[in-house]
């Protein structure tokens, strides 16, 4: 397999345009600390966002290396919308000149599509963003009925028996990917995640992270929270399990309108309960707690299968398979699980014995690509949280708190939420390790009174023309759309440089009394 980074995040995975390529080809580094490829990007990009700084924030002096501020610009789903927000929000980043300010950008879902286009560019960032805009506008709003021809439908059959006479493992999210590829291109797209390597070889760009959630069979989406074969194209192979809209199961569909599956864990799900009392001396390496499992029977079993039997889901050779890891790594204090990992319990927590990953569409469980962010060891400062969902618009904080992840406290009153500003800024100075966090929710709020009076009425609700299913756009609509998500970010520039100049001021108090 051509050289790739890919990390596990406890909930999710993250994937990294090919950073890695040591002499020794290792397929798999264990470690906490950032890669060394990781590191050394950073030292590169540093040169770029220290004099971004300096030319944002009209600075007299030169900013040192540990006084340069982590920023991340982070992206939600949303399929065509999310992809034209994207491109919305970056323009008006651009004419700041903050994207040169950021150290990373995240995505998922929709976001990954325009991600997956701007980094064919090994410039991007240095570059002007409307022909990238205008080239997207084309294939947004042409007619998609094209991508169920009979010509079409061959030319699909085709390439599903190549992938798996590659030795990948093709399922219906496959065919998905495709039509993906049709809806964004006009022929085929040769792109692999490995070309991307020139798009961040000097540290010219921000550096992408893709994310996408690792499941099991016969566990719900909520449960989570090496053979030689050739690399995947990216919008072809990867882009459908990006936007995976078909990945869902009666039991996720059952949580939308519930608040709880404890019903279905305590009724569905084997059990492991510990007997015994625990040994007065500390257990040795090669010894376990004594233990009673417990099968579902035929019947819970049979609908546990019912009830979490995906129709799509994107399956990868692991590479995880017979991974066996110290017997001590759950007393490194730098090992942290999240709550909502479901983890193997024998013979080892984090031995994988299935031969696939089956990845699926971050949005079904927790919309945001925040969690690579949250890695300790990246020490990011600044999130701008560019929210594109086309629900609630208010952040999970609740999620972060529960899982122990340092995250500012947002606190909105009832009537803030019902009539949300373009942009918040929340710095919890009090939680150590927690980023300032700029909020940018997905509203119409004075732009439809300075820009666009009328227009816009209902930017993210369900019945407007940027319906999360909606494919095809007006060319109006797709216009409104990334003026919106660009007035957005100028008009909340003010909020932007204090963010930054905050994150700055922190950094060299943190240098000149090493606190």
């Amino acid at each position: 397999m051509a050289s790739q980074v890919v990390t596990t995040c406890n909930m999710c995975a993250c994937v990294f345009p090919g950073l890695c390529s040591s002499s020794e080809d290792l397929d798999v580094r264990l470690g906490f600390d950032l890669c060394t490829e990781e590191q050394d990007f950073l030292c590169k990009r540093k040169n770029y966002v220290a004099a971004a700084l300096k030319k944002v924030l009209q600075l007299e002096e030169d900013l040192q290396d540990d006084e340069i501020p982590v920023v991340a610009i982070m992206t939600t789903g949303g399929g065509m919308r999310s992809l034209t927000t994207t491109y919305g929000s970056l323009l008006g980043l651009k004419k700041l000149n903050v994207i040169d300010c950021a150290m990373y950008l995240t995505g998922l879902s929709g976001t990954t599509w325009t991600m997956a286009n701007l980094y064919r560019d090994a410039d991007w960032s240095q570059q002007d963003l409307s022909g990238k805009i205008n080239e997207a506008r084309k294939h947004v709003t042409k007619c998609k009925m094209g991508s169920f021809s009979m010509e079409r439908m061959k030319y699909y059959n085709k390439q599903l028996c190549q992938r798996k006479q590659e030795g990948h493992r093709t399922s219906s999210i496959d065919l998905w990917g495709l039509i993906v590829e049709y809806l964004l291109h006009d022929g085929k797209d040769n792109h692999k995640l490995s070309d991307q390597r020139q798009a961040v070889d000097q540290g010219q760009n921000p550096l992408p992270i893709y994310v996408a959630i690792n499941v099991k069979d016969n566990y719900s989406t909520l449960d989570f929270k090496g053979k030689d074969i050739p690399e995947m194209y990216l919008i072809l192979n990867l882009g459908g399990m990006w936007s995976s809209l078909f990945s869902l199961n009666l039991l996720y569909i059952w949580n939308l309108s519930h608040t709880s599956e404890d019903f279905w864990h305590r009724w569905t799900r084997d059990r492991v309960n510990d007997i015994g009392k625990f040994p007065v001396l500390p257990m040795r390496p090669h010894e376990q707690k004594t233990q009673v499992f417990t099968t579902a029977s035929p019947l819970s079993r049979v609908l546990r299968g019912a009830i979490t039997e995906r129709t799509s889901v994107a399956q990868y050779h692991s590479f995880l398979k017979g991974l066996q890891l110290h017997n001590d790594y759950l007393e490194n204090d730098k090992f942290c699980r999240w709550k909502d990992t479901v983890l193997d319990t024998s013979p080892n927590q984090l031995t994988e014995t299935a031969e696939y990953l089956s990845l699926i569409d971050t949005g079904f469980f927790i919309n945001t690509s925040c969690p690579p962010l949250l890695r300790p060891e990246r020490k990011v400062d600044v999130i701008l949280h560019l929210n594109y969902s086309a629900g609630s618009q208010i952040l999970s904080c609740k999620y972060y708190s529960e899982q122990g992840i340092p995250f500012p406290k947002v606190a909105l009153s009832e009537e803030e939420r019902k009539n949300l500003k373009e942009c918040y800024l929340f710095d919890d100075a009090e939680t150590p390790g927690a980023p300032i966090l700029l909020f940018f929710p997905l509203v119409n709020d004075t732009y439809q009174s300075y820009k666009a009076p009328g227009k816009l009425s209902a930017v993210a609700n369900r019945f407007s023309p940027y319906s999360t299913y909606s494919v095809t756009y007006k060319e109006q609509d797709y216009d409104q759309l990334v003026k919106l998500t660009e007035y957005n970010i100028l008009n909340n520039k003010h909020l932007i440089l204090q963010a930054l100049r905050t994150a700055v001021e922190r950094q060299k108090r943190h240098k000149k009394y090493g606190a």
